[in-house]
């Protein structure tokens, strides 16, 4: 069996507990008071058990806690993954989806995320997602707009005959009487 890991030395149980009535984040007070347990003399497997987690996962507390000290206890947020386009891309994105298709070169005439996948491969040998790309051109301040559906063989003349009117203005009656009607 593998000797435990030690704990720093500037930092005991008292501490540890104020810093964990202050903080208001739950996961980070479970994991001062699982170092709290270890500092006061408590077992690792009742340190634990404080924690409501195994043992690896306290060793690993533990090591981040020797590392960073309380804030190695925190969650951070987790980077992510690389971007697909870099910011010379999403400007040539942006340029193409300013100045629109050309019908002859690009072969439609108004850009579907389809059809910009394939220009970004095309044009950069990047492949990428229609969500994704969707989710680029929302970061780029673009909004997917659409026409208003028409048939073909609608009568112009006829729209304001079918068109709904505004409701009355309504206005407030007189005051009421107050004398009961027999």
């Amino acid at each position: 069996m593998a000797a435990a890991v030690g704990l720093r030395v500037d930092y005991g149980a008292a501490s540890l507990r104020a810093l964990a009535r202050a903080s208001r984040d739950g996961n980070h007070v479970r994991r001062l008071l699982t170092m709290a347990t270890i500092y006061e003399g408590g077992r690792r497997s009742e340190a634990a058990r404080v924690g409501g987690v195994g043992l690896q996962t306290v060793r690993d507390w533990v090591l981040r806690f020797n590392a960073a000290g309380p804030d190695g206890l925190v969650d951070g947020v987790p980077p992510g993954g690389i971007a697909l386009l870099d910011d010379a891309q999403r400007r040539a994105l942006a340029a193409i989806v300013e100045s629109g298709p050309i019908p002859a070169s690009h072969g439609v005439v108004r850009w579907r995320l389809i059809d910009l996948a394939q220009w970004v491969w095309n044009e950069f040998r990047v492949s990428i997602s229609k969500q994704t790309l969707s989710r680029e051109l929302r970061a780029m301040g673009y909004r997917k707009l659409s026409a208003r559906p028409r048939h073909h063989a609608q009568d112009a003349d006829a729209i304001p005959t079918f068109k709904k009117t505004s409701p009355p203005q309504w206005q407030r009656s007189g005051r009421r009487s107050l004398v009961a009607h027999p």
